[in-house]
């Protein structure tokens, strides 16, 4: 008797554990968002591609397209139409998946319209129309326009081993990494500029989370002005909306969290939905990029947990347009504040269909603009004897989320940092990234700045530190006053 008790006692303790195993689930329930998500990409890719980056309808279906599953078509045709009068594109056809468009908008780039928004909805879709900053860049020097007169190496550098860190950028073993540029900027010249094929100076690709970087910036000068708060509460409602916002526990997060990538939200681009739903919506299918981003669940304590998501950035853009106060100095804020004061003329800051600014990952900008962008940071936040940025914002960035202890402390505020094991790279290194391959690395201890722009795909391995490993066999060691 007593045997038998214990074996029900076993079988008891045992059932719950069966039946949680055979609830298994096999299907992709996200499939039909799947698929729309992949036709707006599409709309996207090819609509930058074309009206945003000019290159050529093979070249964006070579390479734009090519870590896409099954793209719709192919150069010479296929169920996609392409409105060069609209300089609109537009993917699918009628009867499955929804057909998604895209248009390009002056001063913003490509914006994805909702799936049941046609063409005749483009002129409804935000504009940014301010004019360009004086002068013509081809005739200011570097770095605030394009004219550089002197090409000579300064001395120190190994020319040898300069060309050999290039080669190794863009002589990949695999190929699913390509390299399109690769530029170095050294005691604020430039030593070494390279395109690859159908790639200049002026081609703009998309930044993907490098835009994270650039936003970190804004915020960065808006708490420098006391516009925003590092450790206050962000000061917006959460949804759905409860009857008493004032005790939602979401009310705990910071400005900080949310740069830190340790909101304590919920997870949705690291659980696999990445290209099912949440900012993925916002990205590809026409969603609001504010809504989804105030509607996740507190799901750990705030400032614990490490866990990168694109919709902690959004949260802060929305608390940046709040800040600002209305929609014409929020849509030219970038613009006035940061691009035409460093010369970053060729970057466009796209938006969702509503106006609010997809800035984790939707720029469109080139290598020298994002080398540009590195020196700001590389001389402190000061650009022509003005200081844009603090340096306590900069030290802020570069100092390692508390979360990260157990990843190496290899992330900072929207920048990446040389993690704990990496010995090879100067510990003061640090880093934008961004998906295919997109890097800003900033070395003050050698006065260097390193762009790697690729699209790259698949596994996408490419090493922005080994990158920055090999470039240093050429700069040498710093001088004392340097280190």
């Amino acid at each position: 008797m007593k045997s038998l008790l214990i074996a029900l006692i076993v079988l008891a303790l045992l059932a719950p554990v069966s039946a949680v195993a055979q609830q298994e689930e096999h299907y992709d329930y996200w499939r039909f968002n799947r698929d729309m998500i992949q036709s707006g990409q599409q709309a996207i890719f090819m609509c930058n591609g074309l009206f945003t980056s000019h290159r050529t309808l093979e070249n964006v279906f070579a390479q734009e397209l090519a870590f896409l599953p099954n793209p719709v078509g192919t150069p010479r045709g296929g169920d996609y139409v392409i409105d060069e009068k609209r300089r609109a594109v537009a993917i699918g056809a009628a009867g499955g998946t929804p057909i998604m468009r895209a248009a390009f908008r002056e001063g913003i780039g490509c914006v994805i319209l909702a799936p049941d928004q046609t063409f005749e909805d483009i002129d409804s879709l935000p504009i940014l129309e301010l004019p360009p900053p004086p002068g013509d860049p081809a005739t200011i020097a570097w770095p605030d326009g394009d004219l550089v007169a002197d090409r000579s190496l300064p001395a120190g550098v190994d020319a040898a081993a300069l060309q050999a860190a290039s080669d190794w950028a863009f002589d990949r073993e695999s190929p699913e990494q390509v390299t399109l540029s690769l530029l170095v900027v050294h005691n604020g010249r430039i030593i070494h500029e390279r395109y690859a094929p159908g790639v200049d100076m002026t081609t703009r690709t998309r930044t993907w989370s490098t835009a994270k970087s650039i936003a970190v910036t804004l915020f960065g000068m808006l708490v420098d002005q006391g516009r925003m708060q590092l450790d206050a509460p962000l000061g917006f409602d959460w949804l759905p909306r409860a009857s008493s916002p004032e005790r939602d526990p979401r009310n705990a997060i910071t400005l900080r969290h949310l740069l830190n990538m340790s909101s304590g939200l919920d997870t949705i681009d690291n659980a696999g939905r990445e290209y099912a739903t949440g900012s993925g919506l916002a990205y590809w299918a026409g969603a609001s990029s504010v809504q989804g981003a105030r509607r996740r669940a507190l799901i750990r304590e705030p400032g614990t947990n490490w866990d990168y998501e694109n919709y902690d950035t959004l949260l802060a853009v929305y608390a940046m347009k709040l800040a600002l106060g209305d929609e014409q100095t929020y849509r030219e804020f970038p613009r006035r504040a940061l691009l035409d004061k460093i010369g970053m003329r060729n970057t466009l800051v796209s938006t969702d269909r509503f106006g609010d600014f997809i800035l984790s990952s939707q720029v469109y900008t080139n290598a020298r603009d994002l080398a540009r962008f590195g020196l700001l940071y590389l001389q402190q936040g000061v650009w022509n004897g003005e200081r844009l940025l603090s340096e306590e914002w900069i030290d802020f960035v570069r100092t390692p989320a508390p979360a990260t202890a157990e990843r190496g402390h290899q992330y900072g505020g929207q920048w990446w940092l040389v993690p704990d094991d990496r010995n090879d790279v100067p510990k003061d290194a640090y880093s934008t990234s961004g998906n295919r391959g997109q890097y800003v690395v900033v070395v003050p201890s050698h006065d260097l700045v390193i762009v790697r722009r690729g699209l790259d795909y698949g596994r996408q391995g490419f090493s922005r530190w080994s990158l920055t490993r090999e470039v240093l066999k050429a700069i040498g060691t710093p001088t004392d006053g340097d280190q």
